[in-house]
């Protein structure tokens, strides 16, 4: 397990929940929708476990996170009821979870977070707050020219959104490589960490 992360950042909270944790709650939502209880089309994680225990120890629990489709070990982590993700899930939105308490957002929609994590960031500026938006994007969404816009624009106007890509060499079913011929050099400022994806698209 390796994941990069920027020497700015501090731990601000120990996690508790465990790799194996993690694992039984995917393995359980598989189960339901494999059964056909499950109403819409689901995205699972697999072989992240630790990469992603590891980032949330840096994220404050008030915080914003935004993440994309495959989200449900991101949404434990930041303090979404498990009981509550799972009727959720078994109600059709397994790839657009949200939450207000904590404050997570993930979308189906390729970069549409992006965009909004940016605008949180801004009001969080703007408020002097001390709490900063968590973008989570894949690899292939960190190649698109919203993503470099957006990542400027943060760093150019000093607004508190922390940048993480998370990288199974995947756009969609395409090795990203092929996809972009040739993969970004990563900013030092952005967590970033390489994984195998465990679960089909």
């Amino acid at each position: 397990m390796n994941v990069y992360i920027p020497k700015h950042l501090q731990m601000v909270r120990d996690i508790s929940v465990s790799p194996s944790e993690l694992i039984q709650f995917e393995e359980q939502v598989a189960d339901h929708y494999e059964k056909g209880n499950i109403r819409g089309p689901i995205h699972l994680a697999k072989n992240n476990e630790e990469h992603l225990i590891e980032i949330f120890k840096y994220i404050h629990e008030d915080d914003w996170v935004f993440v994309p489709w495959r989200n449900h070990y991101h949404a434990i982590l930041h303090g979404v009821c498990k009981e509550k993700l799972f009727a959720t899930i078994c109600e059709g939105n397994s790839m657009h979870t949200n939450s207000i308490s904590p404050n997570f957002y993930s979308s189906s929609i390729v970069g549409g977070i992006i965009p909004l994590a940016v605008g949180v960031g801004m009001g969080l500026k703007r408020k002097g707050s001390k709490n900063k938006a968590w973008c989570f994007v894949g690899d292939m969404t960190s190649e698109t020219g919203g993503f470099h816009e957006a990542y400027k624009y943060c760093k150019n106007f000093d607004i508190p959104v922390q940048w993480v890509i998370e990288d199974n060499n995947m756009s969609v079913h395409t090795p990203t490589v092929m996809a972009w011929s040739k993969k970004q050099q990563v900013p030092d400022d952005i967590i970033y960490y390489e994984y195998e994806m465990g679960y089909p698209h």
